[in-house]
């Protein structure tokens, strides 16, 4: 199965559904991401603060799949970004991974009372011109963070990883993308469980008219929207059912359907919100 690629600001490409380790322990990494490559998974999502890089840098050294053919992004930490300390966690993770190089390394919140998230999208950008990263980009980072670290070097991020699943779109971050050449990657992307999402009608009757799970339906809405998007689960049953989301195709009607679940107010949010972590 050939998973779809979009192409990065930096010229490089991204498959568009990956693998991700949020909340995955550090002694089950390297199975669950052994797992996730055994089924097809090359996009693998990590981060510093996961505490599981060695594990997901063991798995890969495991796989023996050629480096080329694996895309992986870690993040730099909330308490890492004055100074020169990203330059120091960027080389901590590349030992822990166990790689010369990651694909996309993200700053993982912009934390405005710190104010030090320009230093460190500066220092990303010293660190990717070092080829310690083949790409940059940034979570969690709403519009008028995006305009600053913009202004301030003239880098735009290859990527804004946010919080967005059908009750929370963040519509004005994905305009900011759209104008400027950012691609989108959706994290929590079926809501975590925290609401009723499969039970909505809108991803029942088309999970019921293509015969596939409300889960599938909701990872190919991302799809559709042109999202990247990496669903964790650490059961390879699971692993393999979010895998299989290309045999389909959701309609038009169906993907307006599940975009109108979104309030628009903000209230969907299951995740906390970029100007309260800090």
């Amino acid at each position: 199965m050939t998973i779809p690629t979009l192409t990065l600001n930096s010229g490089h490409a991204i498959p568009q559904l990956g693998f991700g380790v949020f909340l995955v322990p550090a002694d089950e990494a390297e199975a669950a991401v052994s797992s996730a490559l055994e089924i097809g998974y090359r996009h693998i999502d990590t981060a510093a603060i996961y505490r599981n890089e060695e594990g997901v840098g063991a798995a890969i050294a495991a796989s023996g799949i050629p480096r080329e053919e694996l895309f992986v992004t870690t993040k730099l930490w909330n308490d890492r970004q004055s100074g020169e300390q990203p330059h120091e966690a960027a080389r901590e993770s590349l030992d822990k991974l166990g790689l010369e190089y990651v694909d996309l390394y993200l700053t993982h919140w912009p934390t405005p009372e710190k104010d030090t998230y320009v230093n460190a999208w500066e220092k990303l950008v010293e660190i990717r011109d070092q080829g310690l990263t083949r790409s940059i980009g940034v979570s969690n980072h709403l519009p008028e963070h995006l305009d600053r670290i913009v202004e301030a070097t003239g880098v735009v991020p290859a990527v804004d990883q946010i919080e967005l699943h059908p009750a929370l779109q963040q519509r004005d971050v994905l305009e900011w993308a759209a104008a400027h050449g950012t691609l989108i990657e959706s994290w929590g992307p079926l809501g975590q469980g925290k609401y009723p999402l499969f039970e909505n009608p809108a991803v029942a009757e088309a999970a019921a008219a293509h015969e596939v799970t409300p889960a599938q339906v909701v990872i190919r809405w991302h799809l559709q929207r042109g999202f990247i998007v990496f669903p964790k689960s650490s059961s390879p049953e699971r692993q393999a059912q979010n895998f299989d989301v290309l045999g389909f195709e959701l309609t038009d009607a169906e993907v307006a359907a599940i975009d109108a679940l979104d309030p628009g107010d903000g209230s969907g949010r299951v995740g906390s919100h970029p100007l309260d972590v800090n």
